[in-house]
């Protein structure tokens, strides 16, 4: 029988999209749910087109209240009783209430090589640094931001002439690849960390 996974997202789901199409043939796990927290998220329709369930628990009402919402979430993923919880640009900072709930079955990925850069603007952080590499790392939730246990890196060279944008652009392509292999070892309980190097 299949793994359960549901795949948080805040926007257009590329992450989402990769990982939902890795899920096929032999694969362990099987998408059971999208969830967004943005109404207007365009992977909402892109996880609909491809016959997923999908549902919205908007944190705006909840303004003030992150109790509120998170028992909103943690509610709307019980209803389908995920075995894993991918985080795949889910821009919400997230308390014990929730990851207590979802505690050994949540990862994310995050576009820097990690412990470098948790947060935001990583790709800036990096060009700043004079860095010649970057890229992404996929990691367990914990309570700690963008500080769980390491599942796996993927590392792409910075070009003399690269803007965020553009290193952004490229990390997302390493993404693509990383999320779904680690997602695929998590599915069978293998945590070694994965390295990959990306021209």
């Amino acid at each position: 029988m299949s793994l359960r996974v549901a795949i948080l997202i805040s926007g257009g789901g590329s992450n989402m999209v990769s990982l939902v199409d890795s899920m096929t043939g032999d694969h362990p796990a099987r998408p059971v749910l999208v969830l967004s927290n943005n109404t207007d998220a365009g992977g909402l329709a892109k996880a609909a087109a491809r016959g997923i369930k999908t549902s919205v628990v908007d944190h705006r009402p909840y303004k003030g209240d992150r109790k509120a919402f998170e028992t909103e979430l943690n509610a709307t993923l019980d209803e389908v009783a995920p075995d894993i919880i991918c985080h795949a640009g889910f821009m919400r900072i997230l308390t014990e209430q929730y990851l207590d709930h979802w505690q050994g079955k949540m990862i994310n990925i995050h576009p820097s090589l990690l412990p470098k850069y948790p947060g935001l603007n990583t790709h800036a952080r990096a060009l700043q640094a004079g860095d010649t590499m970057a890229g992404c790392t996929v990691h367990e939730v914990t309570a700690e931001l963008d500080a769980g246990p390491m599942l796996g890196q993927a590392q792409v060279p910075v070009m003399t002439d690269d803007t965020p944008e553009t290193l952004a652009t490229r990390v997302l392509k390493a993404e693509h690849q990383l999320y779904p292999a680690v997602l695929r070892r998590f599915a069978v309980h293998e945590y070694a960390p994965i390295h990959m190097n990306i021209v």
